[in-house]
């Protein structure tokens, strides 16, 4: 596997309305994100991926369904790797439960790994399940010349990225992923390097924003 390329699924109903939207199933693709999908597939004419997984959230799948289609690849679901869970704030988008998920985040970015919010996960459950499954897909394909790509959710991506690759936490709490935007990460000396994260060099970092409180 050259690079692992951890992708934001499309746009959903709860991004257009910021609600928080974690468990699975959950919503589906807007019209929007559906052209978002296939434009993530036609703007790489060129890749030749060794495999294509998504999560089990239906937002995921179906963007993921997209891109294999544009690709000519079947797209796999896999367990573990959805949102991170965020407990009694689930389906909420008022201002205080989406100050209460930012805070979290950043005090996951700060080092407070343990820490959860109305019976949320915290940041250990998140790893504990998902890095084990981009460890297995990593020895999986170990020896392929091309790359992987998992289509996952904007704040579960941007926390194993960072855990994974050793990315600065504040750029990565300050630089989120627009839906389609993914993050690179390539197994170099048996460690994860971040090549790119949503298009911003993390060796050059420039603070990017988001009004999406997933992404």
């Amino acid at each position: 596997m050259a690079t692992l390329h951890l992708v934001r699924h499309g746009q959903t109903t709860s991004n257009v309305m910021a609600r928080l939207d974690t468990r699975p199933p959950g919503a589906g693709l807007t019209d929007f994100g559906a052209r978002q999908a296939v434009r993530f597939g036609l703007e790489r004419p060129d890749v030749t991926p060794v495999a294509l997984y998504s999560s089990i959230a239906r937002r995921a799948r179906e963007t993921a369904d997209l891109i294999g289609t544009v690709w000519g690849i079947e797209a796999r679901a896999v367990s573990d790797l959805h949102e991170v869970q965020v407990g009694d704030l689930e389906d909420r988008n008022d201002d205080d439960s989406i100050r209460a998920f930012r805070d979290l985040i950043a005090d996951w970015f700060a080092g407070h790994t343990d820490r959860r919010v109305g019976n949320s996960e915290s940041l250990d459950d998140l790893l504990d399940r998902y890095v084990p499954v981009i460890e297995s897909l990593r020895d999986a394909h170990a020896d392929a010349p091309g790359d992987v790509y998992v289509v996952s959710h904007g704040a579960a991506i941007r926390l194993v990225a960072a855990h994974l690759s050793g990315v600065d936490p504040e750029f990565a709490l300050e630089n989120g992923l627009p839906n389609t935007g993914s993050i690179e990460l390539a197994w170099r000396d048996d460690a994860w390097t971040c090549v790119h994260w949503g298009g911003v060099d993390p060796a050059r970092p420039s603070a990017a924003v988001t009004v999406d409180p997933m992404g």
